[in-house]
C-alpha cells in the first residue's frame, strides 16, 4: 500500500483526444471544436476520458479534502494500491495528515467541482476545455448559420451565448465547472 498524496495524480492518466470519448458526443464535439478553430478561438483540451481508477482517486481525494469524509470509509478500487490514512508515529490514523495528503491530491488534480467516481468523463460523454478569443468570436452553429458573441467574458467558462452555440451541437456546458462540457451537462 502507498499513502495517498500528490505523487498518485500522475498515475492512471486521463486522455485528451477527442477521439477517445463516445458518439455520438466525439462526433458532436469534432464539429463544435472544428467550428471553434474556424472562427479563431483558441482552445486546450485537458481532459476528456478518465479510466475508472483517476476517478476514484480524484472523487475521494476531494471527499476526504473537502466533504470531511473519514479516510478509513473509503472502499479500496482493486487495482489501486492507495491508503487513504495515514498515521503518527505510533502507528494511529493522523486525520490532519490524512486530509492534507487528499488536499494536496485536490490541488495537483486541479479539481474545482466535486469529481463523481462514475461520471460522464469515465463514460466518454465529457470534456474539459479551455476557450479564449480576442474581440467579437464570430462562429458557425451546428446548422452552419453565423453567430457573432459579442458579450463578455470572452472565454468558455463564463460566455451564456458560447454556452447556446455548444448546445445546438451537442456539447452542453456545466456552468459551476468551468473548463467542464459534456453531452448532458453533468
Amino acid at each position: 500500500m502507498w499513502l495517498s498524496g500528490s505523487e498518485w495524480v500522475c498515475r492512471f492518466p486521463a486522455s485528451r483526444r477527442i477521439d477517445d470519448l463516445s458518439e455520438p458526443f466525439r462526433d458532436n464535439v469534432r464539429r463544435f471544436v472544428a467550428a471553434l478553430q474556424a472562427a479563431h478561438a483558441v482552445l486546450s483540451v485537458a481532459d476528456t476520458l478518465r479510466p475508472p481508477e483517476r476517478a476514484y482517486l480524484m472523487h475521494y481525494s476531494f471527499q476526504i479534502a473537502r466533504e470531511g469524509l473519514d479516510p478509513s470509509a473509503v472502499e479500496a478500487m482493486p487495482g489501486v494500491d492507495i491508503q487513504w490514512v495515514h498515521t503518527d508515529r505510533e502507528g494511529n490514523p493522523d486525520i490532519a495528515a490524512s486530509r492534507a495528503a487528499a488536499a494536496q491530491m485536490v490541488r495537483s488534480y486541479g479539481i474545482v467541482c466535486g469529481p463523481a467516481s462514475i461520471s460522464r468523463h469515465t463514460e466518454g460523454r465529457a470534456i474539459d476545455m479551455t476557450i479564449t478569443w480576442e474581440n467579437d468570436l464570430t462562429i458557425a452553429d451546428a446548422d452552419g448559420a453565423p453567430f457573432t458573441v459579442s458579450i463578455l467574458p470572452r472565454n468558455g467558462g463564463g460566455n451564456a451565448d458560447l454556452h447556446r452555440i455548444g448546445a445546438c451541437y451537442g456539447v452542453i456546458k456545466l456552468l459551476s465547472d468551468p473548463p467542464h462540457w459534456s453531452s448532458d451537462g453533468h
